[in-house]
C-alpha cells in the first residue's frame, strides 16, 4: 500500500483495496480505504452477516485476477459491488486494474458508477 502510494504520488488511503467476501452464502466485493480496517459489528450489520474473506484460490476463479489485483468492474461475471462510505474523503481512488502492477485512477463518483453506486459504513477510520 505504501510503495503504490508513494508511486502514485497520492495519500495510501487513495490506494482502493478491492476485498472479496463470503456473507452466508453470498459472496460479494468491497471497495475500502487502503489504510481501513473491516469493522465487525458495521460490516455484520451492513450485510446481515459476519464476512469473511475468500481464499487467493476462490478470488482468482471467481475474479480472474490474484490478490493484490482485484479490480472492482469489468469482471467476468457479475458480483454484487459495495464502496464503503470512507472512501468519500477522496476526489479520487485508485483502484487495481486487474494485476498487482497494474491501476486505474478514476473520481469517485466515476468509481461509484462503474461498481453500481451501492454504498455501506463497514470500515473503522483509519489512525
Amino acid at each position: 500500500m505504501q510503495t503504490a502510494a508513494l508511486v502514485h504520488g497520492c495519500e495510501p488511503g487513495q490506494i482502493a483495496k478491492t476485498l472479496c467476501i463470503r456473507v452466508k452464502d453470498e459472496v460479494l466485493l468491497l471497495v475500502t480505504r487502503g489504510d481501513a480496517r473491516l469493522d465487525n459489528a458495521k460490516s455484520k450489520a451492513a450485510f446481515g452477516g459476519r464476512p469473511r474473506m475468500l481464499d487467493a484460490d476462490e478470488v482468482a476463479e471467481l475474479t480472474s485476477h490474484q490478490v493484490g489485483g482485484v479490480c472492482p468492474f469489468g469482471l467476468p461475471s457479475p458480483l454484487p459491488i459495495f464502496l464503503d462510505v470512507s472512501i468519500k474523503v477522496y476526489a479520487e481512488m485508485i483502484p487495481a486494474g486487474g494485476d498487482t502492477h497494474a491501476s486505474v485512477r478514476l473520481s469517485i463518483d466515476r468509481l461509484a458508477e462503474l461498481c453500481g453506486n451501492r454504498w455501506v459504513d463497514t470500515c473503522r477510520p483509519p489512525p
